[in-house]
Formats: C-alpha cells, structure tokens, sequence
C-alpha cells in the first residue's frame, strides 16, 4: 500500500536544523500518527511522503515555505504589561497562548518589555526530517470526519 490521500500513516521522525541540532524525534515514543492530505503536518513533508510505502526510510530538507512559513515582522508587537493580568512573571522565552484573526496561536516574549512573537517558533527555519514509514492504513470513516487519527499514535476521545 502507497501513501495517499485519507490512508493512515505512520511515521519515525528525528527534526534537525541547520547545525544539526535536534528539534523533535519520534525515536523514544511510538510513530507520529496522521491523516494523509488532511493538512495535519507540514505541505512539504506530506509532500515528500506521497507515493512511499512501509520501510522507506529517507532524508528530506524542508525551506519555510513548505513547513511554517517565513518569519513575519508584522507578528511582533509590544504589549502593555497589563495585558497580562494574573501573571506574576513574565520573562523571554515565555509563551502564551493568544488568540488572532486567525484563532489561537502561540505567542513568544521575546524581551523584558513584553514584546511578543506571533511566529511559529519554526518560522524562518529550514527544517531537516530523517523519516521511516512505519505503517499505512485506510482511514476509517470516523476518522476522516473527525479530521485525525484514532487510537494509537493519534487522538483518544
């Protein structure tokens, strides 16, 4: 069975960067688990998924405008510190979920006067995939509704 769209796949990541720092793996947990062409992970490795089958295993390097976009300088702002009521401690590196135009989103504190970052933390970044393709399946009809993987490596009601 290929990958395509509404199969069940499941995969073994280790995410690095330029410097070959490790961002997110899979190796100590069970495969991520996610719908194919549902746009539940990134375009350009979903991309480089189609058409693989159980055992592949392949390198993959993916530019920001396949994964989380390009860093966008209208998404950092100041923020009175009064926005942030109930909040004893606010320090860089911090982050907040807030909502948008565009629905929740993660918010970074970037400096000590409460500038915050509305980027992905993983934008601007090109990221690089060591993957495996552990398993394929149909996807069931409740899946496909639900827009996500039941059981294991996916969601739990």
């Amino acid at each position: 069975m290929q990958i395509s769209p509404h199969k069940v796949v499941l995969i073994h990541y280790t995410l690095t960067n330029d410097e070959g720092d490790v961002l997110d793996s899979s190796s100590a947990d069970e495969p991520l688990a996610y719908i194919h062409g549902m746009g539940n992970i990134i375009s350009g490795l979903e991309d480089a998924l189609t058409g693989r089958v159980v055992g592949d295993s392949f390198n993959v390097t993916i530019p920001p405008e396949e994964a989380y976009g390009l860093h966008d300088e209208n998404l950092v702002q100041a923020v009175p510190r009064h926005a942030f009521e109930g909040v004893d401690e606010i320090l860089p590196g911090m982050q907040f979920h807030a909502e948008s135009n565009e629905g929740m989103q993660i918010v970074t504190v970037l400096e000590d006067e409460v500038v915050l970052d509305g980027n992905h933390p993983m934008a601007g970044m090109t990221l690089h995939f060591n993957v495996e393709v552990a398993g394929i399946r149909d996807a069931t009809p409740e899946e496909l509704e639900h827009g996500h993987v039941h059981g294991p490596g996916g969601h739990h009601h």
